[in-house]
């Protein structure tokens, strides 16, 4: 990757984690414009029906708890009015497929195998959106369907993009609410699905060992949040350092380095606002806002 990239990022809480990386350092990118999606088939579910134009309709969406939700999305979606969430999610899909039709790099991170199957509509859900449990079935996705959604997932995107690189990846947080056996099941059902695919007909596949890297790398509580469960900031560093090593052009870490500075500057608090020194500061710091824009008119800060 570089600063002509284009970063789609789809898939569990890990992809926003260096979603945020890119973001900071001002790289072009999309992250999970249908927030967090857990397992293949949901993400499956948002890539074809971006690609197939197909919009939500009234018959897509519900209302329970005091907001429309819809079970294909999170519920950073969900509305108040049934319109607003429409608007909601046929703007999620036109901004997905511009984004993906252009797209340099598809960076997918699954977080489980584990799936819930709503009962009335025998369709598996990407959120249950705290609708009663004895509405759904929960299940174990086989290898096999999870092979065959990360295809139709390729392949989807392949019709409208013949050229992005994709980089598959496990979700180092583990879902321990399933149990500690069920998690360990789940992600070895993942790794085993990407696999699969890797071994098979996908040329431009990659996978990259996040979940590895949490578990027997930083295998110390020290590296976790207070939940025990999610990375924290210092182990979220540790993978974003190895995966740019893998994944970045050398020539992105000079300007990476400039955008940093940038940052850091803008994240300045002064003891006088009136100051000649503050004042030349905000002078310096707007030329290499203004260098950086004249080399990547799309950077915004």
């Amino acid at each position: 990757m570089d600063y002509q990239s284009r970063v789609v990022l789809l898939g569990s809480c890990f992809s926003k984690n260096i979603g945020d990386k890119l973001d900071y350092f001002k790289f072009r990118t999309l992250c999970n414009p249908f927030g967090t999606q857990f397992h293949p088939k949901a993400i499956e579910q948002l890539v074809c029906r971006s690609i197939e134009k197909e919009n939500y309709t009234e018959e897509d969406v519900f209302f329970h708890n005091g907001l429309w939700h819809c079970f294909d999305a999170h519920s950073d979606l969900s509305a108040h009015s049934k319109d607003q969430l429409l608007q909601n999610l046929n703007s999620g899909l036109r901004i997905a497929l511009d984004h993906i039709t252009k797209a340099t790099h598809i960076i997918i991170t699954l977080g489980t195998a584990w799936a819930y199957r709503h009962n009335a509509t025998d369709k598996v859900v990407a959120n249950c959106h705290k609708v009663p449990q004895k509405e759904f079935s929960k299940e174990i996705v086989s290898i096999d369907s999870n092979v065959k959604s990360l295809r139709n997932i390729v392949e989807g995107i392949e019709s409208v993009n013949k050229s992005a690189q994709f980089i598959f990846t496990v979700s180092p947080v583990r879902h321990l609410k399933d149990g500690f056996v069920e998690n360990q099941l789940s992600k070895a059902i993942l790794i085993t699905s990407i696999h699969s695919l890797l071994n098979g007909t996908v040329t431009r596949g990659h996978y990259f060992p996040s979940y590895e890297i949490m578990m027997d790398e930083l295998r110390d509580y020290r590296f976790y949040n207070t939940d025990m469960i999610h990375p924290n900031p210092l182990a979220i560093d540790y993978i974003w350092e190895k995966f740019i090593y893998v994944w970045m052009s050398e020539s992105a870490f000079p300007v990476m380095e400039r955008v940093a500075k940038v940052q850091k500057g803008m994240q300045h608090r002064p003891f006088n606002l009136s100051s000649e020194q503050h004042k030349q500061f905000l002078d310096k710091q707007q030329q290499k806002i203004m260098d950086l824009q004249e080399e990547y008119p799309f950077m915004k800060f």
